[in-house]
């Protein structure tokens, strides 16, 4: 993952873990105060918020811990395109200029241009150099790009 995906994974953790969590607990609490817990549906709602909060947690934690940071601008630049770098494409039928920022698949954003390694575009490049003609098939059909540059940044 990017340091970008990275710290975005941390960022979300510790929302979870110091706003979200305490939020509930209070709710809970309040819900508590209510009386009867067996009709009480916000107790009943808070609780499943806590159940919802604590799998997310549990989740960004493994995420978090398991989680190989790969910092392409410390990386020797050459032409190839590797996890990380930014590949500027041409559309070898249509000449339309495309650029995007190999990532991982929890950072893939097709409107921000940042697209999976996993991804049919990604898999194509990934290796390539500058220069490349690559070919791959979409939803909409085969398409053939031109590697025209790679950044490293």
């Amino acid at each position: 993952m990017t340091p970008e995906g990275y710290q975005k994974l941390r960022e979300e953790l510790n929302l979870h873990r110091q706003v979200l969590r305490p939020q509930n607990i209070i709710a809970l609490e309040e819900a508590r105060a209510h009386g009867d817990l067996s009709e009480n549906a916000e107790y009943d709602a808070a609780k499943d918020r806590q159940s919802h909060l604590e799998g997310r947690i549990l989740d960004l934690e493994a995420r978090v811990s398991l989680a190989e940071v790969i910092d392409v601008s410390k990386v020797e630049p050459s032409d190839r395109v590797i996890f990380g770098t930014t590949v500027d494409l041409e559309d070898e039928d249509t000449g339309e200029a495309l650029q995007y920022r190999i990532v991982g698949m929890e950072q893939a954003d097709v409107k921000l241009r940042l697209i999976s390694y996993n991804s049919p575009i990604g898999r194509a490049v990934v290796g390539r150099k500058v220069g490349d003609s690559v070919r791959f098939d979409t939803p909409k059909g085969t398409r053939n790009l031109i590697i025209n540059a790679v950044h490293y940044r």
